[in-house]
């Protein structure tokens, strides 16, 4: 009778123990796996919802303004603002570390990125406060504009898809009652220009330049007898070697300011005053007085569009008038 309990008792311990066996071996592996899902890599999506909840609890982003971001612009997005507030962690790691685990050498090189990240801050600062500044300079020089959409131009002008031949000759034609200014090119074609304000509708600044130096290779320094002669080098003379210690320009305050007008084909801009005109070009400084350069200004710059070659005009006879 002990036997047979005693056999009923040892049954009932090994079969204790193997059940308590079971359990350790249960959790075993279940610690195992536990450890091996925590050592895993976390998936793409898993990445996407950790910085999605980051940036929201923690930048103040909306679930609105995250849910239609891609997974790149998501990561850029906390790239940036965990640079922002000098916690860099790679992706690959956990995306946040206790700062107890910082080494002296990361510490380091947070320091680096934070005043690096300061730097550029300020120079996009200083960038977005620039582009301010020429934003509102170029309201300012807008005011001394009129845009004057000029017909006859439109169909005369040389298109440069079709640039002819070089000038080779120039010549002055009489026709009865009518004189004008011949430019023949090297290909044999000619085209007659009734005044110098049509020629220099029509010719680009190569031209220009050529026609110079043709005026200049007949007369020098001379000045012409033949009076539309003279009108043609005077005119070309003051544009590319005006005399600046001529009593003209200083006289010029006297006149009132009728037209201003741009060629922005050659880069030449046209003042007319009462009894007489100047041509010029448009980045040369000229000796011209800051109440000439104010009526300028007032009775403003006419062109047929805006473009760079006006901001600059315009900028120059601003800077010229305050004596800069």
């Amino acid at each position: 009778m002990q036997t047979k309990e005693q056999e009923q008792l040892s049954i009932k311990e090994k079969s204790k123990l193997f059940v308590e066996l079971l359990e350790k071996r249960k959790k075993h592996f279940a610690a195992l796996r536990a450890q091996e899902k925590r050592s895993k890599p976390p998936t793409k999506a898993q990445k996407r919802n950790t910085m999605s909840t980051y940036l929201k609890n923690m930048a103040g982003y909306k679930h609105n303004q995250l849910k239609s971001k891609s997974y790149d612009e998501i990561q850029e997005m906390f790239d940036k603002e965990m640079k922002r507030v000098n916690t860099f962690v790679d992706m690959n790691t956990e995306l946040v570390k206790s700062s107890e685990t910082r080494t002296e050498g990361s510490s380091k090189r947070a320091g680096d990125e934070l005043e690096s990240d300061n730097s550029k801050k300020q120079k996009i600062d200083e960038h977005v406060e620039a582009e301010k500044d020429d934003d509102q300079e170029e309201a300012e020089m807008k005011k001394h504009i009129e845009i004057v959409k000029d017909d006859e131009v439109a169909i005369d002008a040389i298109p440069l898809a079709t640039k002819p031949p070089v000038i080779v000759k120039y010549k002055i034609v009489k026709e009865g009652k009518f004189v004008y200014f011949q430019l023949i090119r090297a290909d044999g074609s000619s085209k007659r220009y009734l005044s110098m304000i049509k020629m220099l509708q029509n010719i680009d600044r190569e031209d220009l330049e050529t026609l110079w130096k043709l005026v200049k290779a007949k007369h020098g320094n001379t000045r012409p007898e033949d009076e539309y002669e003279r009108v043609l080098w005077g005119d070309m003379k003051v544009m590319f070697e005006p005399d600046i210690k001529s009593e003209v320009w200083r006289n010029l305050q006297g006149y009132k300011v009728t037209i201003w007008k741009l060629f922005d084909t050659c880069g030449v801009h046209f003042v007319r005053f009462k009894n007489l005109h100047i041509f010029m070009l448009v980045e040369k400084r000229y000796p011209l007085t800051p109440i000439t350069i104010s009526n300028m200004l007032n009775k403003k710059l006419q062109a047929d569009h805006w473009n760079e070659m006006c901001y600059q005009l315009l900028k120059l006879m601003t800077k010229q008038e305050k004596g800069q």
